[in-house]
């Protein structure tokens, strides 16, 4: 399990296809109270071109904005800050540079999430900032640039759904110019309803007995139907009708005067209010009422949750396990065994970080998932479905660094993917090698008793030393670290046996 660590201050930055949030908090005994609250219209969208580029003076909005929310983190230790990133980075293919500038300015790791990791942090922050009433919720967060769909029970989420459609890309795909009119509207609206009908039928089939909003643009059509003296900040039939009208008779954003729509929002206020009237239609929608709680607050609770044993990421790769049928207790033997050579080895090699510990942990468990696909090339398959699959709690850089080792646990080590990687490339590596030892260690299936091996390492080295005469005794062992030697010497690494 990793670490346990007690942080008084704790952080979570969203970094949105429209907008940056942060919020910073006060943890105590597993509630969070928040102190600050941060956000800024960068419309990081709006930046991306046709060939999935982000501009410069997007990126520059978006480090400008970062400039500012850094001076609240500054001196939080690594572990108390998390930020993620949604649809606007995960679509852009510059998003590594961005990125990095990001990090060099926070001090902290960028994640890049999935649509349905989104959906699922979506739907905890949703969970602690609501009344806890009985029955199924559906959820839906119009950001951006993709629309999340949540149906779940108290703090679980039953189903998870991501959909391109956002009220930036809408904007800039039937509204750029800022000119409303009937019949752009319905383009959108109509482009919104195709996008809906892959997932209405499953989530009419699961039902639910209430509605919720997450996001600037529920609440910003709440509070305009409100305006218009038809609700009290709750979306309704009658007032998306009201509102649509009068939306079409102003005819320009920049003329929207519609109290409750703040001045930054009107420009993207059309293409929400279309996606926000689509979902009422497909999903036979007569109320959603709002929830302050959204991705951020969500960030804050599974962040708190990791370092108090409730890490989401140990549930997800137990039922991972279960489903591909990995034998347990030789995962469980392979798992104990890196363990204890990491602790021999960790100072030596810079191993001294959680998520070396927790990914070395997590790569002992699940090295065998692909057996369940095939034997040939089981660790090929195993690295494919870990790095494929929606795996709730993982980042895409955390899958891709599992997959890895995943990928690397057995002949050929793909060096240059490691390389890839930078500085973590080369600590992966060093993971990849113990977790190799432990599994050459436990070839032979706990039938037999397995000796104390001591382990020293250098910067491109490891020397393992067993008691005198046993792997004389044990010629199959001998024989797996003889071949192991050249493998490793493949990657310029030396492994010396006696």
């Amino acid at each position: 399990m990793p670490h346990t660590k007690s942080f008084s201050l704790i952080a979570a930055i969203d970094l949105g296809s429209n907008s940056f949030h942060m919020v910073l908090a006060k943890a105590d005994h597993g509630e969070v109270r928040i102190l600050e609250r941060l956000g800024d219209k960068v419309q990081l969208a709006a930046g991306i071109d046709d060939q999935r580029m982000l501009s410069e003076e997007a990126m520059q909005r978006g480090l400008d904005c970062l400039s500012r929310f850094g001076q609240l983190i500054q001196g939080l230790p690594q572990g108390a800050v998390r930020i993620v990133g949604t649809n606007a980075l995960r679509e852009a293919r510059n998003r590594g540079e961005f990125i990095r500038r990001a990090e060099a300015i926070l001090g902290h790791q960028v994640d890049v999430i999935s649509g349905r990791e989104e959906a699922r942090l979506i739907y905890l922050g949703v969970s602690h900032s609501i009344a806890d009433t009985p029955g199924r919720r559906l959820v839906a967060d119009i950001g951006g640039g993709s629309t999340e769909f949540i149906i779940g029970q108290q703090f679980e989420p039953l189903l998870r759904e991501s959909l391109q459609m956002g009220c930036v890309s809408f904007t800039q795909r039937y509204f750029r110019d800022g000119k409303v009119t009937p019949a752009r509207y319905a383009q959108a609206y109509t482009a919104a309803r195709l996008e809906l009908m892959g997932i209405e039928q499953a989530l009419h089939k699961l039902g639910w007995q209430q509605a919720v909003g997450a996001s600037g643009t529920i609440r910003a059509v709440g509070l305009a139907i409100k305006g218009g003296g038809l609700g009290n900040g709750e979306i309704n039939i009658e007032g998306l009708g009201w509102l649509k009208r009068r939306l079409f008779k102003i005819g320009e954003t920049e003329k929207l005067d519609i109290d409750g729509v703040k001045p930054d929002r009107r420009y993207i206020f059309p293409a929400g209010l279309a996606i926000a009237e689509a979902i009422f239609d497909a999903l036979d929608l007569q109320r959603m009422d709002h929830s302050e709680g959204a991705l951020r607050e969500g960030v804050l609770y599974d962040l708190l949750g990791r370092h108090q044993h409730e890490d989401v990421r140990e549930r997800t790769l137990s039922a991972l396990a279960e489903r591909y049928h990995i034998d347990l207790q030789q995962a469980a033997r392979v798992e104990a065994k890196a363990m204890l050579a990491l602790d021999q080895v960790a100072d030596t090699w810079g191993l001294d970080d959680d998520w070396h510990r927790d990914l070395l942990q997590w790569a002992a468990r699940i090295h065998e998932i692909g057996l369940d696909i095939a034997h040939y090339h089981y660790h090929k398959h195993g690295a494919y479905l870990i790095e494929h699959s929606d795996l709730a709690g993982f980042s895409r850089r955390e899958q891709a660094m599992l997959a890895l080792l995943v990928r690397g646990h057995r002949r050929n080590i793909p060096r240059e993917k490691f390389a890839e990687l930078g500085e973590d490339g080369d600590k992966l590596l060093y993971l990849c090698v113990l977790l190799r030892f432990a599994i050459l260690f436990h070839h032979i299936r706990g039938t037999q008793e397995m000796p104390e091996v001591k382990l020293k390492a250098g910067k491109r080295s490891l020397d393992l030393t067993f008691p005198a005469g046993w792997l004389e005794a044990n010629p199959l062992t001998q024989a797996d670290f003889e071949q192991e030697a050249g493998w490793l010497a493949r990657i310029d690494f030396t492994l010396k046996v006696r």
